[in-house]
């Protein structure tokens, strides 16, 4: 295997008059087809980090090689292309847009970025959520399906662009016993079966032991002791 995700010596620290240091230098190679679990505790800069590996935020020292690129240099149009075109999110809270459809929910990064004909990201849409057990509710809005419904949604929405690494913060936090297990083992197959590249945040200790490798922060430290 080869690493898909380099961060080397990465630092976030908030500007003011008492800067608030949220991860400091982090060196952390992810593998492509890895399963990776950030663990560590409320506050600890978890998902500080993982938004810093996604691109949603910009790293104040160091800097991340993503598929071999250093994006240290990037601008903010070229942080938004290679997030659409290389990275899928899933947060604890779906963030499914209430006025459209589920359908249109998944469509929306293929239509952002612009590369498939209507009718093939479409198709494309229509077999994700048929393949996450949603094929009757395409065309209802995020508030009449349930949680986990919404959550397996977002995850479809997470791969309509077919991302090289999929980043989930807390994708189970708020979900019951049921729907936390359906999303665990939609994510877990998605490094088994089809090589995808897994990270997440997550305090579920089950979801962290099915996964290859467990990280530890702590007071925005990789904690090489760190034990579940």
């Amino acid at each position: 295997m080869s690493a898909i995700l380099l961060a080397e010596q990465v630092g976030r620290v908030l500007p003011g008059e008492v800067p608030v240091t949220l991860v400091q230098d982090v060196t952390l190679a992810v593998e492509h087809g890895e399963f990776v679990a950030i663990m560590g505790p409320s506050g600890s800069g978890k998902s500080s980090l993982l938004y810093l590996l996604g691109l949603l935020d910009t790293p104040t020292s160091g800097r991340i090689l993503l598929d071999g690129q250093d994006t240290s240099g990037f601008g903010e149009d070229e942080l938004a292309t290679t997030r659409l075109e290389k990275l899928g999110f899933v947060f604890q809270f779906h963030f499914l847009l209430a006025e459209f459809s589920v359908l249109d929910n998944v469509l929306l990064p293929m239509r952002r970025l612009a590369v498939l004909a209507e009718n093939v990201a479409r198709q494309r849409a229509e077999h994700l959520l048929d393949q996450l057990g949603l094929r009757e509710h395409w065309h209802k809005r995020p508030h009449q399906i349930s949680g986990g419904q919404r959550q397996r949604a977002a995850i479809a929405r997470a791969l309509a662009n077919d991302p090289l690494i999929i980043l989930a913060d807390e994708p189970t936090g708020n979900l019951d016993t049921r729907a936390g297990a359906n999303v665990r083992q939609i994510l877990h197959d998605l490094t088994r079966e089809f090589g995808k590249t897994v990270i997440t945040v997550t305090h579920d200790l089950t979801f962290a032991k099915a996964a290859d490798r467990q990280i530890g922060i702590v007071d925005g430290l990789i904690d090489p002791k760190w034990r579940m």
